[in-house]
Order: C-alpha cells, then sequence, then structure tokens
C-alpha cells in the first residue's frame, strides 16, 4: 500500500503539560486506521496537529509526499484532509443543505464552481447520508444522529483523500452506532477515501479497523493488527487503569 500520511517525531505542550510526546506513525491508502486510547490520551490533539488547527513543537507531517506541517489548515483541507469531530460544529441557522454546500465550496480548488454544482453535490452527500428528507431543516434541529451523519455529509463534500473521524459514537444507542459505523464503512467504499478513526470504545475499532495505534499520556505504545493490540499487555492494563508509562 501507498503511504498517505507520515507523522514523525510529533511532540505538543500546552504549558507544563506535555500532551503529545515524540509520536511518529503513518496512514496508508485505502485502509481504516484505528486511533485508540483512555480519556486524556491525547487523540484528538494528534488530530488537531495533523489537520492544522496546532502547530507542533516538534516533529515533521507528510501528507501525500507534501511537507504540510506548518501548513494553514484550509490549505490541508484544500489538499484532501477532512474531519469530523466528537461534538458536532453545525452552523445552527443554516440548513443541512446550506451547510454542506459551504463545505463543498470551500473545500475544493476550484474558484470556477457555481452555486448550482456546490448545490448538487451537497444534495448527493446528504442523501448518502440519510438526510436528504432533512436538508430543509436548521442545523439546530437536528438530533445528535443526525448531526453525526451531517458531519460526514460535509467532510465528504470537500472530497478528501483522508478523513479523521472523530469517536463517531458518543452518545449514540446501540442501533444509531451500528449505522454509524456502517455508514462509515460505505463511504469507504463508494468514495475511496482512508480513514483514521479516533475512538475510545476499544470493541468498535476491533472490527473496523486494519491497524490500531495506542495513545496513552501522549506517547505511542503499541501499533499493529486489531488481534495483536486487543492482546497486548500494556494496552490491557492501561484500559484497566493501573498503567504509568
Amino acid at each position: 500500500m501507498n503511504e498517505i500520511l507520515k507523522a514523525s517525531n510529533l511532540s505538543k505542550h500546552f504549558g507544563g503539560l506535555m500532551a503529545i510526546d515524540d509520536v511518529s506513525f503513518s496512514i496508508y491508502e485505502g485502509e481504516t486506521l484505528g486511533l485508540m486510547g483512555p480519556n486524556g490520551a491525547g487523540k484528538t490533539t494528534l488530530v488537531n496537529l495533523i489537520t492544522g488547527k496546532y502547530f507542533t513543537d516538534t516533529g515533521s507531517i507528510q501528507f501525500m509526499g507534501k511537507d504540510i506541517t506548518r501548513m494553514a489548515p484550509y490549505k490541508r483541507c484544500k489538499l484532501g484532509i477532512s474531519r469530523t469531530y466528537q461534538i458536532p460544529r453545525p452552523f445552527p441557522e443554516l440548513t443541512a443543505l446550506s451547510s454542506v454546500i459551504v463545505s463543498a465550496l470551500y473545500g475544493k480548488d476550484r474558484s470556477n464552481q457555481s452555486l448550482d454544482d456546490a448545490g448538487y453535490e451537497a444534495t448527493h452527500y446528504l442523501e448518502f447520508c440519510g438526510l436528504f428528507s432533512k436538508r430543509n431543516v436548521l442545523c439546530k434541529d437536528l438530533t445528535l444522529y443526525e448531526l453525526r451523519g451531517l458531519e460526514l455529509a460535509r467532510a465528504l463534500a470537500t472530497t478528501p483523500k483522508l478523513i479523521f473521524v472523530d469517536e463517531v459514537m458518543a452518545g449514540l444507542n446501540p442501533a444509531e452506532a451500528t449505522k454509524a459505523v456502517r455508514l462509515l464503512e460505505r463511504a469507504k467504499e463508494e468514495f475511496g477515501v482512508t480513514i483514521l478513526w479516533i475512538e475510545h470504545v476499544m470493541a468498535a475499532l476491533m472490527k473496523a479497523a486494519n491497524r490500531v495505534v495506542v495513545l496513552h499520556y501522549g506517547k505511542k505504545i503499541a501499533e499493529g493488527l486489531p488481534q495483536e493490540i486487543a492482546n497486548d499487555p500494556l494496552v490491557i492494563e492501561c484500559y484497566l487503569g493501573s498503567c504509568h508509562v
């Protein structure tokens, strides 16, 4: 498989707190890479470094052979990096359709795209995510599950090569969580995207991921196939709460 992203020796401090400590890993085209760890492990901070919300203190990030370590977030998006959020971030006063249109217009490096074209594409992504009937509903009136779908529709509308998915199952009931996972699997198949999936629930990643990276207190403590991670004594110890790496 071709390497789509390479993170090398990433570190990030917030005051006296070492949030990410010398973390390195790669993501390969077409895979689902799981990123897991206990609460406070640094999962979201790591994604924030790669998507450009924060800059690293040390280390480098390569995306499709291009150094993006100090690149602005919008430029990373136009290159093909997108994300969803654990706590959805809709435009509350926009309709679902208008919200996805913003992504379709913003995420692509096409200055000549018309509003009509963006609207057509946005409708397609809403339909894919099961939200066509909600296209004229204000985002503030959508349920949590619908907002999760909207997050994915907005991410897909930027036509990404790589999507970071942040705890898609958080707050959902079991039936909704199952549908959300299936939707991600369909997105990978239909749109050919590579996925890094951040998840606190270990069992979910064991089923969906090709490989798994585990963080604990900002350090990478394990990386491997799901079955290897599930049987790793250090990972088990950390999830049971007695790990002090």
